[in-house]
């Protein structure tokens, strides 16, 4: 069993140095695009097996439960999307053989770091692979090397570097609370469940709040989330997608995993505080910068901000439905978004300017291209058939029940806010004259193909939510420590 596991984590590491050491573009992109789809593939086994009655997959330092595979597994579908896209993409850049080379290196390293965070038992080794993280896509950011890329990226590695640094006090703190209680104990989530509530409170509320910072940095948590817009929209295409679909998530995994261990220790009001207060003012900041805005790959940054709010007030409701709600919402977030950031790169390629008021008539100039933006669009407000209304109305139903109405009101009426302002930029750009002569085709149609899938996706968590998928967030809830 605990080879599957490995097998995860060797896949994307040997595809990078692999990569490093090919010579030949056409075999670079075949290493990177099966790595791709077994990465998948492997994370898919996994959640399998853990459905299927095996709880726990571990080797060494490493071991995947419930919570682990659905992380790893919205990795590596987004991995793998944004990676078939990113051939496509790349092959209309006009850099030398080297820089392709060190992208895609770079991509498959992403991947496994961020896998890595995932996977592993030590509290210790997920914060270095979180770090490395941000050394991975910080070259991925500059890739275009104009001015604008390396300021956003200088931004995303100062600004990440002292989140991460935030992340390490924390960390530090909770080891010292269990090591003053036990005396030695390994740096392993399951130790310190073990021992959790003989933890010193007051250490322990020091160091949620430095996780909560430095976690909430990598997730896009407003007011850390500064470097957010200017990254994702300075990247590349598909690494803005892997970036908005899969890194902020793995931020969201680290700070679910400390809340279980601080909800022991100080029971679930101290972390549901801190998370509600932290989740409103993202969804709020984010629904003013989303009224009017002028670039789409900015909105579509500002809106990472804005999902990133509405599942920490999910977390923060707390309860089966707050927890399941945001679960489900992180998961639909990254379909929904992950292939609008595929999209933008068509829509950029297309019209050459990332600025709403230079897109006009993408229904009729790129209609495949327009009809599943359109799509997304659609999914991503919360609207009808697709997974992120179900995942919202779990949340804010949540919200009553957990007795905090005036939360469900702000945050009802900030969303109503974003929506009105993405509508309204959306709207510009489907529809209209374009300027010029553009003759009508869809830009690496072949290769945004896949995204199909997250649009399946979307439309199946909005309208079944089958006994096989409750019951595997059952398991869930049972590692986050909520009962049904």
């Amino acid at each position: 069993m605990e080879m599957i596991l490995i097998l995860l984590l060797t896949i994307p590491a040997l595809a990078s140095a692999l990569i490093v050491l090919g010579r030949k573009r056409e075999t670079i992109e075949r290493i990177h695009t099966i790595s791709s789809i077994l990465s998948f593939i492997a994370a898919a086994a996994i959640a399998v097996m853990i459905w299927r009655g095996q709880a726990v997959i571990q080797w060494n330092l490493l071991r995947a439960d419930a919570l682990s595979a659905f992380f790893a597994a919205i990795i590596t579908f987004v991995g793998a999307i944004a990676g078939i896209y990113a051939v496509g993409y790349m092959r209309l850049d006009e850099s030398d053989p080297g820089r392709i080379r060190v992208f895609y290196a770079l991509f498959q390293l992403f991947v496994f770091t961020m896998l890595l965070a995932v996977t592993t038992d030590n509290l210790g080794l997920m914060w270095v692979a979180i770090d490395g993280t941000t050394l991975a896509t910080v070259f991925l950011v500059t890739f275009h090397d104009s001015q604008t890329a390396l300021e956003a990226a200088y931004k995303y590695l100062m600004i990440s570097s002292v989140g991460i640094a935030m992340a390490f006090m924390g960390t530090v703190l909770m080891y010292y609370a269990a090591a003053a209680r036990v005396g030695e104990i390994g740096l392993s989530w399951t130790s310190l469940i073990s021992i959790a509530a003989q933890l010193d409170p007051g250490v322990v509320k020091l160091a949620f709040v430095f996780i909560l910072i430095g976690y909430g940095t990598k997730a896009g948590l407003a007011p850390m989330h500064t470097w957010l817009p200017d990254t994702y929209s300075e990247a590349p295409a598909p690494v803005s997608a892997l970036m908005s679909g899969a890194l902020s998530t793995v931020g969201v995994y680290a700070l679910i995993r400390f809340k279980s261990v601080t909800d022991i220790t100080l029971g679930t009001a101290y972390t549901s505080t801190w998370l509600m207060r932290f989740g409103l003012l993202s969804l709020g900041l984010a629904a003013a910068f989303l009224v009017s805005q002028r670039n789409y790959k900015r909105m579509l940054a500002y809106s990472s901000v804005e999902h990133t709010g509405i599942i920490a007030l999910g977390l923060g409701f707390g309860g089966y439905w707050g927890t399941v709600g945001a679960l489900l919402h992180l998961l639909n977030h990254a379909l929904s978004k992950s292939m609008l950031f595929i999209l933008s790169g068509s829509i950029l390629l297309k019209y050459r300017t990332t600025e709403i008021r230079g897109i006009r008539g993408l229904l009729g100039a790129a209609p495949w291209t327009g009809a599943a933006f359109l799509c997304a669009i659609v999914a991503l407000l919360g609207l009808p058939p697709f997974g992120l209304f179900i995942s919202e109305f779990m949340i804010f139903r949540a919200a009553f029940e957990a007795g905090s109405p005036g939360y469900a009101v702000a945050g009802i009426a900030f969303l109503a806010l974003a929506f009105a302002g993405i509508l309204a930029s959306v709207n510009a750009m489907l529809y209209g004259k374009p300027e010029g002569d553009l003759e009508t085709s869809d830009p690496l149609l072949w290769h945004i193909a896949p995204v199909t899938l997250n649009v399946i996706l979307l439309a199946g968590l909005g309208l079944v939510f089958p006994n096989e998928v409750r019951a595997f967030f059952d398991q869930l809830l049972l590692i986050v420590g909520v009962s049904h």
